[in-house]
């Protein structure tokens, strides 16, 4: 029997990354995992292939949030654990942004973000943990994030009151959050000129992490070995907040440095 066996969970934006790393780890330790997605057909292709069961849900929307958490409820009858792993990452200098494009960071991470904590958490009837992914970029600045970077910030914050709230009902809230990590969807952009150097400089530990580093984590504060753990901003990043993220200059000279190599 795996750790997680006779748990339910739910994972919003399980069909790829971290949260599809999530899901294989939690079915792999015997919990019945559910799949919410914004996009029906990837969402359901992902419960299918990794054997977990899905649900439609736009979490910017309040109400498609309650209507997840109902649909679980009644069909696996309890919420133990659940994870928003749901987002997207852009960039843009202050100076140049539009407020449709703030609007929509701020919807998904943010205010979707908050949505999720409390109707997941509102459902927890026998207690349970909440898990937000969370970003490096909250804590140290990067140029160009602004908006992602702010919500993420504010959600750390919202998370911390929400586990001062929901802490009498036995119900722990934390945020993992990652720096840069290597997976398919990042590749590109870390085997680009200059970059890898520039990042792995930063990083004490001396490498990138791998999605399995994340999911060890977010494991761990779904367990009962983190009982005992709430209001937490759990920083996987081999030691990079000790330091600081590249600016441009650096993936410059490191991208000349290798060519000199």
């Amino acid at each position: 029997m795996g750790s997680l066996e006779g748990k339910v969970a739910v994972i919003a934006g399980g069909s790829g990354g971290f949260g599809e790393g999530t899901v294989k780890r939690f079915r792999d330790e015997g919990a019945t995992v559910w799949i919410a997605s914004r996009d029906e057909a990837r969402g359901k292709e992902s419960a299918e292939r990794l054997g977990a069961r899905h649900q439609p849900c736009d979490i910017t929307r309040s109400e498609d949030v309650k209507a997840l958490a109902d649909v679980v409820l009644a069909e696996s009858g309890r919420i133990d654990i659940a994870v928003n792993s749901a987002g997207y990452e852009d960039n843009c200098p202050v100076a140049d942004l539009e407020a449709e494009r703030v609007e929509r960071m701020v919807a998904v991470q943010f205010t979707g973000a908050l949505y999720f904590i409390q109707h997941m958490a509102n459902a927890m009837k026998q207690g349970g943990s909440i898990i937000t992914i969370g970003s490096l970029t909250a804590t140290l600045t990067a140029d160009g994030y602004a908006p992602y970077a702010g919500a993420k910030a504010g959600i750390n914050h919202a998370s911390r009151i929400a586990a001062a709230e929901y802490g009498p009902k036995g119900i722990r809230i934390n945020v993992v959050s990652a720096t840069l990590v290597e997976t398919p969807m990042t590749a590109a952009l870390i085997n680009a000129p200059g970059v890898r150097k520039a990042f792995v400089a930063e990083t004490p530990l001396g490498r990138f992490g791998s999605i399995d580093d994340i999911v060890n984590a977010i494991y761990w504060l779904a367990s009962d070995q983190s009982s005992f753990v709430t209001g937490q901003d759990l920083l996987i990043d081999g030691g990079a907040s000790l330091r600081r993220l590249p600016r441009v200059e650096d993936f410059i000279r490191s991208a000349q440095e290798e060519m000199a190599e």
